[in-house]
């Protein structure tokens, strides 16, 4: 049996920031990070809401953490809002989940991401870090009653993040589509988003903001896909890494899809020629279009400036294979192993870990 839900109402296009007068908001309570609370954004925005009492918890970083996100959610409890709004990217979504969650909490939940990405908006993920190891919480109840998805917001974005980010949402597209959980509808879903960021992506980095509505809209759709059908490798061992190193996300990502991918085609090659197709990269058989896959991933990550190795990145090889059972072990626990297109087993961790080591 299959099935796919999305309670999450999106509003996207011109003015979409408008959606907030409708809410009707009297307490709101605005979860963001400093950059965004100095600039006045999230000031700009609660107020949009009309509501006569705001609160803010500015203090999102990076990997939020356990810490914080109890820190929220006292704060959280204390004001009450009938509103809640996480401003920002996957860590300020992730942070304004899990107060909510930890919080019981009934109020409106507003996403507006900032970045191009995580998919979080319309996801039932979220990810804190404890003691250097990522923890990803799965609940339908993480999943945001509203996303907005404002353009505007999005125009002056770093390369970096236009490149880290944009690599998120392509690999939560490609493993969706390969995922256990996969159906026509999160198939329909990924494929256009892939195909989408594929194509936008190069444009977006180079400073073309015109595209960057189009790569809004494909992440929350690869959102939409991989909280259904479920994620893979990839995404186990990137939280792997994640909680070890501190590197971006989808920088992690960026690296190790390429290897994933060669590790999964065992399982999965017919799904991963299928998207390979959609995205113009098909060829005459099954491996052709899967290496052709590989290769064009290979391309965009050194379009992008990225890392080819986490020795580009700055992690020693020899700190890697120190470090090596400690990240087997947390890939192996991580739950995205389980929609993985092909069991999971300790050789696999260490033959993509040991393909994005690098040399030192």
């Amino acid at each position: 049996m299959k099935q796919f839900v999305c309670n999450t109402k999106i509003i996207s296009g011109e003015n979409a920031l408008d959606a907030l007068k409708t809410l009707n908001a009297r307490k709101v309570m605005v979860v963001t990070d400093p950059f965004f609370m100095e600039n006045g954004t999230a000031a700009a925005i609660a107020q949009r809401t009309g509501a006569a009492q705001i609160s803010y918890f500015d203090k999102v970083a990076p990997d939020p953490s356990v810490t914080l996100a109890a820190e929220g959610t006292g704060a959280l409890k204390a004001f009450q809002p009938d509103t809640l709004i996480a401003l920002g990217g996957g860590s300020a979504m992730d942070c304004a989940k899990a107060m909510a969650y930890f919080s019981g909490t009934d109020a409106t939940f507003v996403a507006i991401p900032t970045t191009s990405g995580s998919g979080s908006e319309v996801t039932d993920f979220a990810i804190l870090t404890h003691n250097g190891v990522k923890h990803p919480l799965v609940d339908s109840r993480l999943r945001p009653d509203l996303a907005i998805l404002e353009a505007s917001l999005l125009e002056k974005l770093p390369k970096t993040l236009v490149a880290d980010t944009g690599f998120d949402a392509i690999s939560h597209a490609l493993e969706a589509f390969v995922a256990l959980d996969a159906n026509a509808v999160t198939d329909a879903l990924a494929k256009d988003a892939f195909a989408t960021v594929l194509a936008l992506l190069p444009a977006s980095y180079g400073g073309n903001t015109a595209v960057r509505p189009q790569i809004h809209l494909a992440s929350t759709m690869a959102g939409m896909a991989f909280t259904q059908a479920g994620l893979g490798l990839c995404h186990a061992i990137a939280h792997a890494l994640g909680g070890a190193f501190h590197l971006p996300h989808g920088r992690l990502n960026a690296m190790l899809l390429p290897a994933v991918i060669e590790c999964n085609a065992h399982a999965a090659a017919d799904r991963y020629a299928r998207i390979a197709a959609a995205a113009g990269l098909g060829g005459s058989a099954e491996t052709i279009a899967v290496r052709n896959l590989k290769n064009a991933l290979v391309r965009l990550r050194r379009e992008l400036h990225l890392p080819d190795t986490l020795a580009q990145a700055g992690i020693s090889p020899a700190v890697v294979r120190n470090r090596t059972k400690e990240l087997v072990d947390a890939a192996l626990a991580d739950p995205c192993c389980a929609t993985n297109p092909m069991k999971v087993e300790d050789f696999m961790v260490r033959r993509v870990l040991g393909a994005v080591a690098g040399h030192g």
